[in-house]
Formats: structure tokens, sequence, C-alpha cells
């Protein structure tokens, strides 16, 4: 996307489209009198929209745009427009706002003014009269589990909003500040060999080595370390970029090596020829290429360094990740990918004890999840792979927190909370023991003793998603803070629109802070998701064992029909 769609994602100002005034910083539209509150990708879609109203936008820019760096179903996209054309009273046979263009994109057909006060007057001149009015942001939403199905393929997002963020009257507190470049590749250029004796061959190939570094260094997630030594093992870099230039009448041949230094394993090699006419053009050139080679080289590396702690199999290791991202979902469609990307992990690689782990969880949250599950021969299953796991390696951290994980569900917590201290054991900076530890005191009536666990956990893993939020969101709450129970809470919503359990939470805790109306919104989202949602039915596989809180719970949510 050009830059102005990405200023659009962190734009606050107020504009006006159509007969609509758009309030970005409060996800709300608003039109003679009524307001209607969008969902923040709802709003996002319509910014990038509005930032080029009258132009075509396709559907790839907006999902790269709304949802950067995951890939999501179309049928995410489509949703939003939806909902979008819903909230603006629009009809897409005759489109006043949103028109479809067949085979490219959508594009904003009413016009728009931008400024702190637009004229929402001159505006409505120019849109097509008779639009029919938006739905209230309190009816009820169609289709029910085809909108919780859709908006799977959304989550797969975790994007962060900013407009979302601003919508809220305070931000969640801040964390400790932590290196970003902990986990960050380190690199470094060694200056390149000249296999020649002429002056120019020499210089060019200084040249490429020093304009290399510099071209590294302003990449993002690598760490590039100087060094003008031959030999690059003082610098400490882990990897290592090394390389030839070589003259052959007009003809220029350059050699490039990228090694891990811990192994001395040579990752990657390329030769390059190009023609000697022009030597600061064939400089930029060789120059540029390896800037855009090298970072993926060392995420490859970094990858099978991370894959081979647990798997020989890089593919097994591959379809293991993809299991991680699909139960962070919590909806019984990711839940049951999930459990096909591991067992397909398993296949490959019947030893891979990680894969058996997650294996179990899929089992373990299956009930929480699909209520005519049955729960007991579900959790059953879970422990019999957390056990196998266990069994094949003892020494894994996530192994003993997928065991904790399942006994969590059981509602043996005790048992749960001897898992994660070995967890803990094996890796002192272990996040999600923290933040399951935490989750547990809160279950069980403690939720001040896990305020603390929770908030080490984010220190450690700042990008530990939606569910670290939730977890503190739910601690405060049941701690009876109600304020920062509703900031971390809509933070967690803000990165999984679709879980269920943050929404509930989320609509007792304003009820709590006394903002019915929000609540009532968040209610409508929960019937959205789970149109049959009993909260009954939910508590009876909601491993929480504190009677009181599950009382508060359900006085709470009378007030707003759960």
């Amino acid at each position: 996307m050009p830059d102005s769609a990405a200023r659009t994602l962190t734009s606050l100002e107020a504009l006006a489209i159509g007969e609509w005034r758009v309030d970005p910083a409060a996800n709300e539209l608003t039109r003679a009198g009524t307001a209607v509150r969008v969902e923040p990708k709802v709003m996002q879609v319509l910014l990038q929209l509005a930032e080029c109203a009258g132009g075509v936008v396709s559907r790839d820019q907006l999902l790269d745009a709304v949802w950067p760096g995951v890939v999501v179903g179309d049928e995410a996209l489509t949703q939003t427009i939806i909902k979008l054309r819903r909230a603006l009273g629009d009809d897409p046979r005759a489109p006043a706002y949103v028109e479809t263009i067949a085979k490219r994109g959508y594009r904003l057909v009413a016009r728009v003014r931008r400024g702190t006060n637009p004229s929402v007057a001159e505006n409505a001149a120019q849109a097509t009269a008779g639009a029919s009015a938006p739905l209230a942001p309190t009816a009820a939403r169609p289709g029910g589990r085809r909108v919780a199905v859709a908006a799977i393929g959304a989550l797969l997002v975790a994007a962060a909003a900013v407009a979302y963020l601003m919508s809220t009257a305070q931000a969640p507190l801040p964390l400790a500040p932590i290196d970003a470049y902990a986990d960050a590749p380190t690199v470094t250029v060694v200056p390149f060999d000249s296999l020649g004796n002429a002056t120019d061959q020499a210089y060019l190939a200084r040249g490429i080595g020093n304009d290399l570094m510099t071209d590294l260094s302003r990449l993002a997630g690598v760490r590039v370390i100087r060094t003008g030594a031959a030999d690059a093992t003082a610098s400490h870099a882990r990897y290592v970029v090394t390389g030839s230039v070589q003259r052959d009448g007009e003809t220029l041949r350059i050699n490039v090596y990228l090694t891990d230094s811990q192994t001395s394993q040579q990752l990657w090699s390329e030769r390059l020829e190009r023609p000697f006419v022009d030597l600061f053009a064939v400089q930029d050139e060789i120059s540029r290429g390896l800037v855009e080679v090298l970072p993926s080289k060392l995420l490859e590396a970094a990858k099978l360094q991370a894959a081979r702690r647990y798997t020989r199999n890089l593919e097994a290791y591959d379809h293991f990740l993809r299991g991680q991202s699909q139960f962070l979902v919590r909806q019984a469609g990711a839940n049951d990918a999930a459990r096909e990307s591991y067992r397909k992990a398993i296949e490959l690689d019947p030893a891979f004890a990680r894969a058996y782990a997650g294996l179990a969880m899929t089992y373990a949250i299956d009930p929480r999840l699909r209520w005519e599950a049955d729960a007991t021969s579900s959790l059953a299953r879970a422990l019999e792979l957390a056990e196998t796991a266990r069994q094949i390696d003892p020494d894994i951290p996530e192994v003993h927190w997928a065991l904790g994980f399942v006994y969590t569900q059981q509602r043996r917590q005790d048992l749960a909370l001897q898992s994660l201290d070995k967890a803990v054991a094996l890796n002192r900076s272990y996040a999600d023991a923290y933040a399951l530890m935490a989750g547990i005191y809160t279950y069980i009536g403690d939720p001040a003793k896990g305020i603390p666990l929770i908030r080490t956990a984010l220190r450690l893993d700042p990008g530990g998603g939606h569910l670290y939020f939730l977890v503190l969101g739910r601690a405060y709450f049941c701690n009876g803070d109600a304020e920062q129970a509703v900031i971390n809470l809509r933070e967690a919503a803000m990165r999984n629109p679709v879980d269920l359990e943050t929404r509930i939470f989320l609509a007792a805790a304003l009820v709590a802070a006394n903002d019915l109306r929000a609540a009532q919104w968040e209610a409508d989202e929960v019937h959205a998701l789970e149109p049959a949602f009993s909260l009954r039915d939910w508590l009876q596989t909601y491993p929480m064992t504190d009677g009181r809180q599950q009382a508060r719970l359900r006085q709470l949510l009378k007030q707003v029909g759960l």
C-alpha cells in the first residue's frame, strides 16, 4: 500500500462521508443525531476506502492494510464490507457509498470531506437521497455461527488497530522496557576479498562489503555488528557474510557466502556475474540484491535453528507452527485445523514431543469450544497425549506447560500448578507458564496473586497476544477493579475480536463500571458469536472453581441479557 494508506490506519481526524459524520477515535458513525458504533476492522476498511475516494481499492490492498502480515481469507473482507454497508444503510445493488467493482475491488462513491468539523450538510447534498436507516448498534446480528466462522479468518490477524486503541479512555499500563534486539539475528559483513590485482577491483570489493553493511543496518529485525577484521569471530555475530570479487576481462564475478559462526556451517552461497561496465552501477545492483535476499536467509536459518531443538524435520516444524497459530484462535473450526496440523507434524516425526503436547491441548480445549463435545473423553485423551509428550522428552518446558493446561481444564488446579513449577524450573523466563499460573490463581479465587505473575509474563513476552491481556483483565475484574479490567479486556478484544471468553468478561466488567450501553453492545457480540449462548452451560466447562466469582458473573451478566 502507498504511504497514504499507512497514514489512514493511524489517522484519528474526524471526517464526513456522504451524510455521515465519521469519528475514527470512537469507531462511530453519526447521522441526524443517530450514532452507530462499528467494529475496529470495519472502521479501518472505511478509512482505507476514504483515503482513495473515487478510486478503486483492490481486495489485496485492503487485506494487506487492515490485516497486515497475516494470510486472511476473502470471506473476512466480504463480511467486513457487509457490516460496513449495513452501518451506512447502503444498498449494494444501488450503492450510495460502497460500490463493488467486479474482479477488482471496492470504491467509495460518496464525497469525503476532512477536518475537525467537516460540513456534513454539504456532504449530504452530494449523497444519494433516500438511503435506508442503519441498524441500531444493539440490533440482533444475523448469521449465527456463519458470522463466527467468517470472523475466524479475520482473527488469524490479531493485528493492532491504532484507531481502536485510541477509542478507550486509557491505554494499558506501560510495560518495562526491553531490548528490541534481544531475539534478533545478529549478522556482520566481512570485507570482501579481491582475487585480482587491479586497484579498481579492490575498491569495488571494499565498497560492496561496506555498502552491504550500511544497507543491512536499516533493516528491521536484523542486528548488524560492525567489524573491520578479516576474521569476524571477535564480533560475536551469529551470522557472517563473506565474499570475493574477481574481474575476468569485461566480466565481474562476485561470490557471496552466509555462514553460521557457531556451527561453521555454510547456510547459503550465491555466484553473481555482471558486465564490468560501470563500477558504481554494478556495486549498487549487487548491494540491493543481497539486501533483498539476506533477511529471508537469516530468517530461514533462525527457523531451522529453532526447529532443531525439537525435531530434525523442518516440514514437521512448519505444520507444528501452523497448529500453534490455529490453536490460539480459540474457535471450534480453528481448533479442528490445529489438530490436523499437529497430526501431520507427528506423522512426519513420531518423536516430536511438542507436537504431541499441542495435540493434547486441542482435546483439552474442545469442550469449551464445542458444547456438544464429550468433556470426559476429550480431557482423558488430552491427558494421554500430554503424558506421551512428557515421556518422549521430559526436559522440554512446553511439555509440562501442556500438562498444566490439561489439568487446568480438568479443574485439578493443584496438579496444574505443580506441572507449571516444573516448566519454570526448566526455563525461568517462560512467559506462558507465568501467564497460566496467573489464570489458575484467578480461577481458584486468589486473583491478587495472579496479577504480578501475568505482569511478569507481559514483560517477558510483550507479544503474548490477546490471551495475556485477557488473563490480566480477568484478574482485575475478579479482584474488583472494573476500570483496569475494562482497559485490558478491550485490548484483548482488539487483538482477538472473536474470542467468546473475552467478550463475556468485558460485558461483565462494563456492567460493574456502570457503562450499561457499552456492556449491552458486548452482550450482543456474544450472541453474534454464539446465538445459543447459555451462561449456565458455558460455566459448566469453564475451569473457574471459585463459587463467589461465578455468582458475581451471573449477577452482572443478567443485567444485559446473558
